[in-house]
Order: C-alpha cells, then structure tokens, then sequence
C-alpha cells in the first residue's frame, strides 16, 4: 500500500475495500468436479472453508449440529444467551420482533443475567453428544475463566475473539490475559482475533495460536468504524496478515498459522474475494443468519450491539433467502450473492483454473475503483 501525504504533520497507507478490487480471469479454467474446498486446521478436516460465527442468531445447540452436517465449523458462544439462560428460546423470539427504538437498552436488559460456566459445560457436552466437531467462542476478558472449562467438557477448537485484540494488552488496573501462556496451557487449538495489520498479526502468531482472525468481528451488523473510528478495508487487511503468515512461517521454521477473514463478508462476492486475498478460511455470520432455520429467525446482531456502555451495533433486520443447506449449498433462487457460496467459491476457483484453495492464494487480482 503507497505511503500518501494526508497533512503536514500525517501520513496513511491506501487500503483496499472488497468493493474496489476484483478477481481476473486467467488463460485456463477448470472443471468444478475437479474443484476441492476442504479446510484442514490441526487435526480437523472440513469439507468447506468456513466458521459458523459464535453469535446468538446463527448458532444453538440445534443449530450447530445442523451446520456441521454442511460441512462447516460451528463456533457456540461461551457467552451468548444459551450460557446464560436454561432455554433463551422465547428471548431469542422477543428480540427478532422488538420494536427498533427499544432493541438496545432490552438486548442490555437480556444480556445483563450472568454467563453460567456450568451450563456452559452443560451446553458443550450436549453437542459433543452428537459426534460433531464444535469450536467454542468467547470474548478475551471471559477466556481466563471460560477456556479452561470449554476445553475441559469437550470443544474441539477455542475462538478469542473481540473487536481488535493484541499479543500485549497494557493496563496498570487489570490483570491482562497472557494470551502465550494461556494457548499453551490448554490442549487444544486456540483461534484468535481480530487484527487487520501484518504487525500485530505477527504478534498474535507468536503466541502460538493456530488461526488468526483478519477483522473487527461482527462484520455487517457493527458500526465501530462510526463510533471508535477504527477500520482497515479487508483486502488489504487479509493481504497483510497473509503476508506475516508467510513471514511467520520462515521465522518459526514451518509452523503454519492459519489466516481466517471475520468480516465484510455478507455475500458470497466478498467471501470467495477474501479468500484471493490470501484467507485460509472465512467466518461467516450475517450470510448465515438468513437462513430460515436460524435461530435469530432472520434477525441478527452481535456482541457489540448488546455492550453494556458503549453499544456500537444493531440488531439487523435479514431478508430470509433460504436454509442453512441451500444458503451454503443451493440451489440459489436470487443472484444477490446470498445463495449457495460454496457454489459460488468452487465456481470462481474452477473459472480461474485453480483446484484447491491454497492455490486459488495466488489468483491475479485487479484494483477497480
């Protein structure tokens, strides 16, 4: 990104929006039977590149076993409505038809009951009963409490995820999380984020987390770039943490560490332009949240939305477009890019020649604003 003079006294580096670049073809293509979108992170292997965001509106207990069947990661929020409430189905009914001016300070209301670390065992053991593989997510003020007891009923997989989150948090107040050693204490992969600059991507690898989450979280339905004025478009962003996963690479002498897009991707456009940034896999909320068997019922907000002081989000009104199954499969019944993404992802893959997703990495791309 070029160095450009903002003022006398500042300069900034231009970034790039998934809006402003494309995709271009290349002199062969391929055909899509010959087209594999398998992740593997650690020991598991999914059949398609994405994560299933711990949001209320997208993943329950039900919901999750629902996901995997599709092939993807479904990630349980440690702190969501289900650890906090025995059955929040009528909560999560109320909030899908609140009025829009109530919506914040009743979400605080229903999120203001303390998170149950039993019943959070309780909820894990329940959907491990199933045989699915379950990531668990929680936010990092939550992990030092939280992590141990998800691994211990039985997640797969722990997500750190919050708005922005460093390798080295400075406070004189708190006890801050020391992300190194909590990663290597637990006994499983831990994914963790977000950032969006190869610098502190670096950082957050070097504490030997297995993924790193490229974003702010929340994607569509927060609005921290209006109220903290924090934001990095997600093309640059992705191609900078990409560009420390390579570096990392050589510095640890092969450890891979896998690069994860958290945001920007409501539509199957931006996901299949993320992972040409160079993304390794893509969690996915708002895309998911349309689904008529979600249980937000086609509405869809996260954490940020419901913060106790300083709310930076909304509850989102979704158009339903179909199930979980045709929304990641099809078929598609709209060309808005709500449909059937995995059929959109191995479409471009196969239009540009490319038969897996580590070398779809390397498709030429074109600046279009």
């Amino acid at each position: 990104m070029s160095d450009i003079l903002i003022g006398g006294a500042k300069r900034a580096r231009r970034a790039y929006s998934f809006d402003e670049i494309a995709i271009a073809p290349s002199r062969r293509t391929r055909d899509q039977s010959e087209v594999s979108t398998a992740w593997n992170i650690d020991a598991y292997r999914f059949d398609l590149p994405f994560i299933a965001a711990p949001m209320d509106s997208v993943v329950s207990p039900a919901s999750a076993q629902v996901l995997a069947a599709q092939g993807t990661l479904p990630t349980l929020n440690a702190e969501g409505l289900w650890a906090r409430y025995e059955d929040p189905t009528a909560l999560l009914a109320e909030i899908a038809s609140l009025d829009p001016a109530k919506v914040t300070p009743r979400m605080q209301e229903i999120y203001a009951a303390p998170v149950n670390a039993d019943l959070v065992a309780q909820r894990i053991a329940e959907i491990k009963a199933s045989g699915i593989t379950l990531a668990v997510g929680m936010s990092p003020q939550a992990t030092a409490e939280l992590a141990p007891r998800a691994a211990a009923a039985g997640a797969d997989l722990i997500v750190i995820r919050g708005t922005t989150v460093s390798a080295e948090h400075v406070s004189e107040s708190d006890n801050p999380l020391n992300l190194k050693q909590y990663i290597y204490e637990l006994d499983v992969p831990v994914i963790v984020g977000g950032c969006a600059t190869y610098q502190a991507a670096l950082h957050l690898m070097r504490t030997g987390a297995a993924g790193v989450l490229v974003g702010f979280g929340g994607g569509s339905s927060h609005t921290t770039a209006d109220v903290l004025g924090v934001r990095v478009p997600m093309a640059s962003a992705i191609a900078d943490v990409a560009a420390a996963r390579r570096d990392y690479l050589d510095e640890s002498g092969g450890r891979y560490v896998h690069v994860i897009a958290d945001g920007s991707t409501g539509r199957s456009g931006d996901i299949v332009k993320a992972f040409a940034c160079g993304a390794d896999a893509a969690m996915v909320g708002s895309v998911l949240a349309r689904a008529t068997d979600a249980p937000g019922g086609g509405t869809h907000w996260g954490a940020e939305a419901w913060h106790s002081d300083l709310p930076r989000g909304d509850r989102n009104v979704m158009k339903q477009s179909g199930t979980f199954a045709e929304i990641l499969h099809g078929p598609s019944r709209t060309a808005d890019g709500t449909m059937n993404i995995a059929g959109a992802l191995r479409k471009a893959m196969s239009t540009t020649g490319y038969s897996d997703l580590k070398e779809f990495q390397r498709v030429e791309m074109v600046i279009t604003a």
